[in-house]
């Protein structure tokens, strides 16, 4: 086996041994499961660059040079076909997809086989470190992998076939894959949006804009990201975008204008035709995170006094694109939701049978268009509902939340949960260490303030006091810091686990008053371990109780402080919800111990100039 950057640089010789160049770059023709390298790539003197035909003129090459069959006047130049692609161009230091892993990755190498002295194909690209280590340099690279081995950690090859590789960087529109090559195509809209959002920004709309109608419609419906989604629409021509909201469910195309500035979504939806845009304007007429903006408005109704044929009939005459059927839904004479037939009791139904009397109308499980989306969710999880109607104040049925929509609000608050809590997820080992440094600031952030406080005490007061003094006033200071972390960690549970309206929710003066009681035990109990270490520092000096006495009472008017402004932290976190604003657990603990440790060192402050007069 050999690998690009082993070629790359290696002089090329014709047959007499005359050095005309160096190998600059190889060309491969794409349709072919293991592509063969089809074309040489030569910087000649002066840098010129040089294609000659691999076939034609190498005769084989070793770790020291590429020979050529021929001497140098007798080389005829060609160019790069349309069916093939320059490896190192093209593929190297690249992003890729990964079809078969649906992910993106970087293309660190390109491993080649050596099939004859003569012959190289292109096997799939190394996206791991050893890679990388060549690329840098071989001998680095064995030097690497002999420590690995010794330490019993060995580092493997990362190696992606051809046939899993998606080219993104370059139009290959005119490239005639193979027929076994996976790209993007065969892959689900879903895979491609989570691709597409991990893609470098200036390949997303490349890419993108190569899917068809009914690709891009689905893709962008499967979008975590809203405000990536509409950035990817902004960017595209107005008929397009306006053709692929048309394409989209109501639902999803409501969601997506709504990430939209106005001017934008109005051009969008005068373009489109009557009866969509008549849907998606009644979704946006709904606030958002609410049923009503996440229903959509197709949907099977029919009489009560339909037969099982009618609904057969209704059944074929739905457009392919319509939105998947789980129940029909039945109206009385005044249009008001009755009752609904599962697909299961039409199946089996004989074709005169009329609906109302398979259908179920006790218990009916319905939600307003008002009504929390969160609420709606959960109706449908613990009902074991496939979708839930939507009706007004008078029973008439505006559309339905189907589970799937049910299950992405339900993962959307989760998640918002989690980072109210302080968590994060990993997917990727290359962040593995960025997320441990992240998770050590998190948790152990009151040893950095606490350092922080440390200095900014030594700072003040050294000279006057004297470095071991002014050192023992910090003492006290980790149960200040970590108090103000205990009152944001009290906040966000209580807003996770009570809405304000709960009847078994804790009242702002419970709050407060537990907070006070727990924190004042804590800070007399760490003060007096501060006093006796001052004590045994100092001696039984009046410096000593004065450190000891100042260590005290500025913990406890720093934990007085982060608990009497704990309820402060809830109504934040409530209030910012009710705005659909994302709030960071970690940034409001953060900001709790930044105020505690403002308020001990002003303490402090005071203190000590109170006895130094």
């Amino acid at each position: 086996m050999i690998y690009l950057s082993q070629m790359l640089g290696k002089p090329v010789v014709d047959l007499d041994g005359e050095r005309i160049g160096k190998v600059n770059d190889l060309g491969i023709a794409t349709g072919e499961v293991f592509p063969r390298v089809t074309a040489l790539a030569i910087e000649g003197p002066g840098k010129t660059p040089l294609m000659i035909s691999w076939r034609k003129y190498v005769d084989s090459f070793d770790d020291d040079e590429v020979r050529l069959k021929v001497v140098a006047t007798d080389i005829r130049f060609s160019y790069l076909q349309p069916d093939e692609v320059l490896i190192a161009r093209d593929l190297l230091n690249k992003q890729i997809v990964d079809t078969r892993g649906m992910r993106v990755v970087r293309v660190n190498d390109l491993k080649l086989s050596d099939t004859s002295s003569s012959q190289l194909r292109l096997l799939g690209a190394e996206v791991g470190v050893r890679g990388l280590l060549r690329s840098l340099s071989p001998r680095l690279e064995r030097i690497v992998l002999k420590i690995s081995r010794a330490l019993g950690r060995p580092i493997p090859e990362k190696i992606i076939a051809w046939n899993y590789m998606d080219l993104l960087d370059r139009d290959l529109s005119n490239v005639k894959l193979s027929v076994s090559h996976k790209t993007l195509d065969d892959m689900h809209p879903a895979d491609i949006a989570d691709i597409l959002e991990r893609l470098d920004p200036r390949l997303r709309g490349q890419v993108f804009a190569q899917l068809d109608d009914e690709q891009a419609s689905e893709t962008m419906a499967e979008f975590d990201d809203d405000a990536m989604a509409a950035e990817i629409m902004g960017d595209m021509e107005e008929k397009d975008a306006s053709r692929m909201l048309s394409e989209m469910d109501p639902d999803d195309a409501a969601e997506l204008v709504s990430e939209l500035d106005y001017d934008k979504a109005e051009k969008l939806l005068r373009l489109m035709g009557v009866k969509e845009q008549k849907a998606i304007r009644q979704l946006l007429g709904y606030r958002e995170d609410t049923a009503g903006r996440i229903m959509t408005s197709e949907v099977v109704s029919l009489p009560e006094d339909a037969t099982a044929t009618d609904a057969v009939d209704k059944l074929r005459s739905l457009p392919d694109d319509f939105e998947t059927v789980h129940y029909l839904y039945l109206e009385d004479e005044e249009g008001r939701l009755s009752g609904l037939v599962t697909m299961q009791a039409l199946v089996t139904a004989d074709p005169g049978d009329k609906l109302s009397d398979l259908a179920i109308d006790e218990d009916l499980v319905t939600a307003s268009p008002d009504e929390d989306q969160e609420d709606a969710a959960e109706d449908i999880a613990k009902y074991n509902l496939l979708a839930l109607p939507v009706v007004d104040d008078n029973k008439k049925l505006l559309g339905i939340v189907t589970v799937d929509d049910a299950l992405d609000v339900l993962e959307d608050e989760h998640a918002e949960d989690l980072q109210i809590a302080g968590a994060t997820t990993s997917d990727s080992e290359g962040n593995h260490n960025l997320e441990s440094v992240i998770w050590l600031m998190r948790n152990e952030a009151w040893f950095f303030f606490w350092m922080l406080g440390t200095a900014v005490l030594s700072t003040l007061f050294s000279p006057d006091l004297g470095a071991m003094p002014a050192l023992l006033l910090s003492l006290a200071l980790p149960v200040a810091v970590i108090a103000g972390n205990d009152a944001a960690n009290y906040a966000k549970n209580a807003f996770l686990e009570y809405d304000p309206d709960d009847e078994d929710s804790p009242s702002t003066l419970g709050f407060v008053l537990k907070g006070i009681g727990m924190g004042a035990l804590f800070s007399i109990l760490v003060g007096l371990v501060a006093g006796g270490i001052a004590s045994a520092a100092l001696g039984n000096s009046i410096a000593a109780l004065n450190v000891a006495k100042t260590s005290i009472e500025a913990a406890v008017a720093s934990v007085m402080v982060s608990f009497v402004t704990m309820p402060i932290y809830l109504h934040v976190l409530r209030k910012r919800d009710e705005k659909n604003l994302e709030t960071s657990g970690t940034t409001l603990s953060i900001i709790a111990m930044a105020v505690a440790l403002v308020v001990f060192t002003v303490v402090c402050i005071v203190l000590v100039s109170g006895w130094m007069v």
